[in-house]
């Protein structure tokens, strides 16, 4: 079974090259079980200090795989990074995937508290950055019907898509992703609130990059709508 081995070499590698490790976590698709072709291996590893922190990219036993090295220090850094940006990056890496080691019972107690975190969310947006999420958007929405350049247009209509499934998120407290993660939190916020948000964006950006944005436009209008609507006029960003 492929999660089997994918467990089993995981942890000979953590084993093999941190024998000092007090605990280790393996994540990704392969343990989702969404696994393609060139899928890897996501391998978080906590050490007791130096050399971690740092990231590596490697083969191992027939597997690419993907370190992340911790210390205790970085990673509660990181947790508090992945709250800031709203992107629950080593969040989901700790608190998704199979415990491979767990020497002194924080591998347990740090996949609980990455787990909570995750269901709890990033937090609500504060009015400047609601605001400011507002304006780009409007900012973008101008762009995209002025221009008539074909590959103008195809930049301002990715940079539209974005920016809209951002603010949907955002404004109803959840977290962000980039390129597929985000297409997952939109499905997710689709699967919760019964909309369809997720499925037009995509057929308003298909349509954009085909010379016609009215599509995207109107999706991205109704995003806007339901947080206040346009902001241009009037728009003030302090320091």
């Amino acid at each position: 079974m492929q999660v089997d081995d994918a467990v089993t070499t995981a942890r000979a590698l953590v084993a093999e090259r941190f024998p000092d490790a007090r605990a280790a976590w393996l994540a990704g698709s392969v343990v989702a079980g969404n696994a393609t072709a060139t899928s890897d291996l996501d391998v978080t590893v906590l050490l007791p200090g130096p050399p971690a922190p740092f990231r590596e990219s490697l083969q191992y036993d027939g597997w690419p795989v993907e370190l992340f090295v911790h210390s205790r220090e970085t990673v509660a850094h990181w947790i508090a990074k992945d709250l800031e940006r709203r992107r629950p990056t080593l969040v989901r890496l700790i608190s998704s995937g199979v415990v491979l080691l767990d020497l002194d019972g924080t591998g347990t107690a740090l996949a609980e508290e990455c787990d909570a975190i995750l269901s709890a969310g990033p937090g609500p947006l504060s009015t400047a950055e609601l605001d400011a999420m507002r304006y780009g958007l409007t900012d973008l929405l101008d762009d995209l019907a002025d221009s008539a350049e074909p590959v103008t247009t195809a930049a301002v209509a990715v940079a539209t898509w974005e920016a809209a499934a951002r603010l949907l998120l955002a404004a109803d407290g959840r977290w962000w992703g980039t390129a597929k993660w985000l297409v997952r939190e939109l499905r997710a916020y689709d699967a919760v609130h019964g909309t369809s948000y997720a499925l037009r964006l995509h057929a308003g950006l298909a349509a954009a990059l085909d010379r016609d944005a009215v599509l995207l436009a109107v999706v991205v209008e109704e995003i806007l709508d339901g947080v206040g609507g346009r902001l241009w006029a009037g728009y003030r960003a302090e320091g």
